[in-house]
């Protein structure tokens, strides 16, 4: 309408317009007016159902990223020398080339999943990874399949539902635990904007008295589910950091780092599980 000023505005448009006005009004967050957010290059359905990414988790999901091309990225070894120096014989070349060595199949886990941004943000930029993404909340977890089937991810993404590590069989183990969990305190609630507050889940936002009931079980719990060295991440809110990254320590994680996001705050712990 803005860019066709001169041309008269349909029926069904007019009342289109006035609808999404009346809505936003009333601090509904635009990108529920339109049904879509945009996630790390991803288009991904988002409603009231679900909390909608935000750019602050970018750096938790670039930074898994990162960690697994390193990784993966690993020159081998060189090859042994001789015992006694003597360099051996040049052999023929293949009559073929040998093949390319596959990367490592990576095996994900994302807690509190919401719309399935972080979950599918890695499957679609990590080929040889396969996450399972749970979330306490059916209504979420409808979202977050309709975005992997919308994303041609099905095959790679499993969702789960139930309370963080209860929605896990016994034995279960990843390369990786990410989260964006709850973190709004109960004393922060009421200072959290309307258009957070009144729109949003409600149980996407709140962690106890403290905004660390969440976190805290999955950095107590993370190194039982994580192999050897695996990597934790988990958002959390900037006044938090310290806290988590003493919580990290204590329950013996190594190389407690806290990332800043885009706009330089203290928001993603990350750490390694013992070796």
């Amino acid at each position: 309408l803005y860019m066709e000023a001169d041309r008269v505005a349909t029926d069904t448009e007019r009342e289109a317009l006035r609808g999404l006005t009346q809505r936003a009004m009333k601090h509904e967050p635009i990108d529920y007016l339109i049904g879509r957010a945009l996630f790390f290059g991803l288009e991904l359905q988002v409603d009231p159902r679900v909390l909608i990414p935000r750019p602050s988790t970018e750096t938790l999901v670039e930074h898994t990223l990162q960690h697994f091309r390193v990784r993966n990225d690993t020159p081998p070894e060189p090859a042994a020398q001789p015992a006694d120096g003597v360099a051996e014989p040049e052999l023929e070349p293949a009559a073929e080339p040998a093949a390319e060595i596959a990367a490592p199949a990576v095996h994900l886990l994302d807690f509190c999943t919401g719309s399935g941004a972080i979950a599918l943000a890695l499957a679609r930029h990590l080929p040889t990874a396969t996450v399972t993404a749970t979330d306490l909340s059916d209504d979420a977890l409808a979202v977050a399949a309709a975005n992997a089937d919308a994303l041609g991810l099905t095959d790679r993404v499993t969702f789960r539902r139930g309370d963080l590590f209860d929605a896990l069989p016994a034995g279960t183990t990843f390369d990786a635990v990410l989260s964006n969990p709850p973190y709004i305190s109960d004393t922060e609630w009421i200072d959290v904007p309307p258009n957070v507050k009144d729109h949003e889940p409600e149980l996407a936002l709140r962690s106890g008295t403290d905004g660390l009931d969440h976190a805290r079980r999955i950095i107590e719990t993370a190194s039982t589910f994580l192999t050897p060295g695996g990597l934790l991440a988990v958002e959390l809110a900037a006044s938090h950091t310290d806290t988590a990254a003493k919580l990290a320590e204590a329950a013996g994680f190594r190389n407690v780092q806290i990332l800043k996001d885009h706009e330089a705050l203290p928001r993603v712990l990350v750490t390694h599980a013992p070796s």
